[in-house]
């Protein structure tokens, strides 16, 4: 399969290795909304047995690269997506398997309007984690990207 006929998460599941390391699951990736699913893992637990602050941070944040690409793959040939900045809060203790759930925070059509107007855009990306066994939510992560124009 070539790079043109995978979907996002295939793509991003085959050239991310931290993705492949934490075996994370692209549910879904569309421009809209972007889904993925860290599975139970003892490898990855924490000392009370959740998953471990680093493994959830790598989902939220593959979450939110997910609908970055989705969104603005298709202006990949002038500009880079690229993480500005990240911040997590842990709000309830993870167990078992836990999902990220992101969103972009601006329309994408706003986003590229300023890039074609000349500008180097930021946009954040809301992430939700929550518990697979009752959708509570356990972290909650805010991750500003930007468009950098090539050359």
């Amino acid at each position: 399969m070539s790079a043109d006929q995978m979907s996002v998460g295939e793509l991003l599941a085959a050239t991310v290795p931290m993705a492949r390391t934490l075996n994370l699951e692209f549910l879904e990736t569309s421009a809209e909304r972007a889904v993925v699913r860290l599975p139970d893992q003892a490898d990855y637990h924490n000392h009370v047995g959740g998953p471990h602050a680093g493994a959830m941070f790598t989902l939220a944040e593959s979450a939110s690269g997910a609908i970055v690409l989705a969104a603005f793959g298709e202006q990949l040939s002038r500009a880079v997506p690229l993480a500005v900045k990240a911040e997590i809060a842990y709000r309830k203790l993870a167990k078992g398997v836990v999902t990220a759930t992101a969103t972009l925070g601006r329309p994408a059509a706003e986003v590229l309007a300023e890039l074609d107007a000349g500008g180097r855009p930021e946009f954040p990306v809301a992430v939700h984690i929550t518990r697979e066994s009752d959708d509570a939510v356990t972290g909650e992560m805010t991750v500003v990207w930007t468009l950098r124009p090539n050359g």
